[in-house]
């Protein structure tokens, strides 16, 4: 396959061109459909495909670090998290730098932001100048959008001001987060200002909320707050007024990661209610103790599906060993670091040594 962009040669399972990024299939921004880069109508729908052959130089900014994932025909009413990303001081850049000299470095920014956005498998919906409005939850949704948006937030407010560029001080961000329903999915303006556009309460509850923060914050709505529980740490900002909101809003700023050692634990930051009808699987998790006591090696497999109880059970058991000596090695996989096969035993090692999150690699070489 033949790059649209650079001609150069691409294998043809690619959707990108290994040698300048470009998108090598045309997507339909009708129906998201699949199509040959030469195409010029949709094999699927039969529409024109014009407006996205008209941007396809322009694509390698953004296309490489954030694919285009397919998106449904028409509205949907879901459950999203909407992010609001803005570039702090940009007004103050475009006085002080040439109008080329900035173009690349909000080039940079962006390209950092959608880089991001999608390792955490979020959707970039629109770039407004210095700003950028994404979703989690759409095109495709996951068990935990809120958590995975505002991951990514934090690692926006740590990676932006690494960029290497031309300005003399680093760049900072601010963001806002928050979660309801929306109506999400209609395709609004025509040509290259085609956009799928959000109603409802949330993308303006994100939107004033972005303005709040400070640079390099991130802050977040109520009812994200109770979707990402105890995986972060806060600071509670009260009741603030917010703009065409007719009551004061709880708003909380979300500080770091929480060195919370399990997921099920984060879920629960309260305390758990008793566990009711499994008498005799902790009765044979109890029995397989005693006889490890004795010298006998045991190994138990809980299987079962997720949100069945095998991690309450497990905390059942260690509830009732509290008072007997034992060593307890816990080892937890993550969605966000599929990337890295060792990671459980280096989040298990990291707690163990009593590591914080914003430790210096010198400090705990130390």
């Amino acid at each position: 396959m033949e790059c649209p962009n650079c001609h150069s040669d691409t294998p043809d399972t690619g959707k990108f061109c290994i040698a300048c990024g470009a998108a090598v299939e045309a997507r339909c921004p009708f129906c998201g459909s699949a199509n040959r880069p030469n195409a010029k109508f949709c094999a699927e729908c039969g529409r024109p495909l014009t407006a996205r052959a008209s941007t396809t130089r322009e694509a390698p900014l953004f296309a490489a670090a954030c694919p285009i994932a397919p998106v449904a025909a028409s509205a949907e009413r879901r459950q999203l998290t909407v992010m609001f990303c803005d570039l702090v001081g940009s007004t103050q850049l475009s006085a002080r730098l040439d109008p080329e000299d900035l173009r690349d470095v909000i080039g940079a920014y962006h390209r950092a932001v959608a880089e991001i956005i999608a390792r955490f498998e979020g959707f970039v919906a629109k770039y407004m100048g210095d700003g950028v409005l994404a979703y989690f939850g759409y095109p495709r949704a996951h068990e935990h959008d809120a958590e995975r948006a505002v991951r990514a937030g934090l690692a926006l407010v740590e990676a932006v001001p690494r960029l290497e560029l031309i300005t003399e001080c680093g760049l900072q961000v601010r963001i806002g987060i928050a979660t309801g329903l929306v109506v999400v999915g209609d395709l609004t303006g025509s040509g290259e200002a085609q956009e799928r556009g959000v109603v409802g309460e949330t993308p303006n509850l994100a939107a004033r909320l972005q303005t709040l923060a400070q640079p390099g914050m991130v802050v977040i709505a109520p009812s994200t707050r109770r979707l990402t529980g105890g995986y972060f740490d806060y600071r509670e900002l009260g009741g603030v007024a917010l703009k065409g909101f007719g009551e004061p809003v709880s708003a909380w700023q979300v500080v770091a990661e929480s060195a919370v050692e399990s997921r099920f634990d984060a879920q629960h930051e309260i305390a758990l209610t008793p566990l009711i009808g499994r008498e005799e699987e902790v009765e044979l998790l109890r029995r397989r103790w005693r006889q490890a006591e004795k010298g006998e090696g045991r190994v138990v497999l809980l299987v079962g599906e997720a949100g069945i109880g095998k991690s309450r059970l497990t905390r059942a058991l260690l509830e009732g060993l509290a008072a007997e000596p034992h060593l307890r090695l816990r080892y937890f996989c993550s969605p966000h670091h599929r990337n890295s096969a060792l990671f459980p035993v280096i989040s298990q090692i990291e707690h163990a040594a009593g590591f914080l999150r914003d430790n210096t690699r010198r400090a705990e070489a130390g």
